[in-house]
């Protein structure tokens, strides 16, 4: 049973940085594709970040220059680094996996508790 744990969440001001984390269990992750995603406030939850099982990355375009996905898949953690935060990237940050396609769709039955991002003065 997938197990998905994010950190690294945090109260930071325009133009800081963060980097979070998700450790997934219940399944190895290097042959398959990592989701990050956020949901604001009345807002639908949207895909940022996905990282393929080769490495190779897509950002949305909002965030495209700031954020960095990577993973480790030897202790089955993705990051998301974070630089030259807004305050319109406040959300709360999740991940999930799956194949390309399912992280597209953002359709998962499971995704873990998230990680709050506020970016304020």
């Amino acid at each position: 049973q997938v197990q998905l744990v994010e950190s690294g969440g945090a109260l930071v001001q325009p133009g800081g940085s963060l980097r979070l984390s998700c450790v997934v269990s219940g399944t190895t992750i290097s042959i398959k594709t990592m989701g990050w995603f956020r949901q604001a406030p009345e807002k639908e939850r949207e895909l940022v970040a996905h990282i393929g099982p080769g490495g190779v990355t897509h950002y949305t375009d909002s965030v495209k220059g700031r954020f960095t996905i990577s993973k480790d898949d030897a202790v089955k953690t993705v990051y998301l680094q974070m630089d030259g935060l807004k305050p319109e990237d406040t959300a709360v940050y999740y991940c999930n996996i799956g194949t390309w396609s399912e992280i597209l769709k953002g359709q998962f039955d499971y995704w873990g508790q998230g990680t709050q991002v506020t970016v304020s003065t």
